[in-house]
Formats: structure tokens, sequence, C-alpha cells
């Protein structure tokens, strides 16, 4: 569920050995054929090896839910770009040369050849020049957005993403169906299982002594929630955290889950159930088990990060906004 990928295109593209990470095992796997197509998004291709670059810095076990991640990252990026090069907002050539002349320093100082990491990746220069000029198109739009009023008007209205405040919760995910009526079968299933979870809570409630004070059905409450959530998460839900009863830990408003989902959980108290909430990864139910509140903060303080999550949310809401009329073709193999 956490988001895999960052948010500079050229970090996807190059993959994260221009920083200097570790490679997961020691021998590198081959890469697919240059031409082979992982997806295409309005008839333009988004090329597999793309997507290994980016997930040779994944754990092989990781690989089938990274994989999708990267995908609808990929693709989003791509649709945003064909929305800006269509709205003509262009790059000066030396804008991109300085680009990557920066990200040339940046190889170096990490002590690897350019050249010989450019060639290891299976990158050209020309691909490199293509992700760094949609890079740079985008900041353009996104900078021309991001005037201090709708800053400061976004950080007034979002507080608790920048204050450090956190939520714990666990979820339950279905994969959404191949149709409408499919995938409201799916909906109809995770309140099914709302339904019987708190079915499960009002028999246990039941069981105590009439006499048993507001704290202690409170207390139980929250414990017969939490077993009953974890044990149908761990006998339905498709996300590995189904090991850990749907457990996904602490995280923040913004940063870690895709925004859906964080805006759902953020929204509730503790031991109270979500609705459906629909994501790109499917359908879930949210069970949010405690809240830890942040400090006070200023926008001062805080402009830099806001102005990040602007970005991401900017990002976000224009992918959205042209994706439903998009056509998109996932390949399941790749094809050459």
């Amino acid at each position: 569920m956490r988001q895999l990928v960052g948010r500079m295109c050229w970090v996807v593209v190059v993959g994260s050995a221009l920083l200097g990470l570790p490679a997961w095992g020691q021998t590198t796997p081959s890469l697919p054929a240059p031409k082979a197509v992982a997806a295409t998004v309005n008839g333009q291709p988004i090329l597999e090896v793309t997507v290994q670059r980016a997930l040779k810095r994944v754990p092989p076990d990781k690989h089938a839910q990274a994989r999708v991640e990267i995908l609808n990252y990929l693709i989003d990026n791509l649709l945003v770009d064909q929305f800006l090069t269509e709205g003509k907002l262009t790059v000066d050539p030396k804008e991109i040369d300085a680009r990557i002349n920066q990200i040339k320093e940046e190889v170096k100082k990490e002590g690897h050849d350019f050249a010989k990491l450019m060639a290891d990746m299976m990158l050209s220069e020309e691909e490199l020049r293509t992700q760094v000029a949609a890079d740079l198109r985008w900041e353009k739009y996104a900078t021309a957005q991001a005037s201090d009023k709708n800053l400061r008007d976004y950080f007034e209205k979002n507080r608790d993403m920048f204050d450090g405040s956190t939520v714990h919760a666990r979820h339950i995910l279905l994969a959404a169906g191949k149709d409408a009526a499919a995938d409201e079968q799916v909906k109809a299933q995770l309140r099914q299982m709302r339904q019987q979870i708190e079915n499960t809570v009002s028999q246990g409630l039941a069981k105590l002594p009439a006499n048993a004070d507001a704290l202690t059905r409170e207390k139980e409450r929250a414990r017969l929630t939490e077993e009953a959530f974890a044990a149908l998460a761990k006998e339905k839900s498709i996300c590995p955290s189904k090991d850990q009863g749907g457990d996904v830990g602490f995280f923040p408003r913004a940063g870690s889950m895709v925004e859906p989902f964080a805006r759902a959980a953020f929204a509730l108290k503790p031991y109270q159930l979500s609705d459906v909430v629909t994501t790109q990864f499917g359908h879930h139910l949210i069970l949010v088990v405690e809240r830890k509140p942040g400090k006070e903060v200023t926008f001062e303080k805080a402009k830099d990060e806001v102005r990040e999550v602007y970005f991401d949310k900017l990002r976000e809401a224009v992918a959205n906004h042209v994706r439903p009329k998009a056509k998109i073709v996932i390949h399941s193999t790749a094809k050459p």
C-alpha cells in the first residue's frame, strides 16, 4: 500500500542507482528487449524497460505489488505530460541541458560513471532528455499555480498534513471488478464484512454484565472490533498486510498512502469503520485504531513541505481529470 516511487520523473526513469542506493541481490537481471511495451496511453507506449529499472530497487517478493504502483505512476506521468503538451507548454533546450548537467553532477558525487550507468540501464540520452523535458514542463505548470495565496489557503484547509499528525490503521483490500456489475458486487462484499464486524461486536457486548460501566464497554468494543476486523483481513484481504491482520502501522496525512485512503482514514475516529474506499489498487474497508496528534506549526515554517504536497495533489488532480477519457492498455506480458 505504501507508495514506492518518488515525485521526480527522472528518478523513476533512471532508477535509484543515481542516488547510490544498494541493489537487491548480487546480480542484475537481464532487462527486456528495448522496444517491449508494458502499456500504451492514448497510443503512446510505456516501455517495459522503464518499469524494470524501477523494479531493480524493489525486493523480489514485492515486485507484483510494486509493478502496479510503478505502472500507475508512469501512466499518470504520461497523461499529465500529454495534457501539458496539448496546452502548448514548451521547455527551452537550454533548460534541459542544465538539468541533465545537474544529474551528471549528482551521479559523479555518488562515485558513478554517467556513461557506464546509462549503458547498464539501457537508457539513451534521447530518452533521458524526453523525460527531463516532461519533468520541467510539469515544474513550470505547477509553479504557476502555486502562488503564496494558494499555498497558504491549502495549508489552512489541511493543517493535519503538516503538523505531524498520524493515524494507525488496518484495512481489507479487495480487487476491483472487471465491469460495473462485478465492481458493485465487490463493494457489497465489503459492506457485508462491515456489517459482520458490527454484529460480532454487538454480540460480544451483549455478554457483558448489565452493570458494566461505560469505560469497560468502550474497551471491550475496541477489542472486539479490532479482533473481528483482523480475522476478516487475514481471511479475505489481497494486500500483503493480510498476514498482520491488515495492519499498515502509523502513517501521516500526506506522502505515505494514496490520497483517497489517507483522506478516509484521517476522517475516522479510533475504532470507527469506514465505508467502502476506492483507490487505484481496488476497494478498501478501513479501521483506525489509534491517532497521534501533531504539534502547532506555522505556514512559514512548513511552506516548503506545503509546496511539495500541493504539487503532488495538483498532479494527481490533473491525472484524475484526464484519465477517464484516456485510452489506456496494460499488457500482462510485455509486447515486443
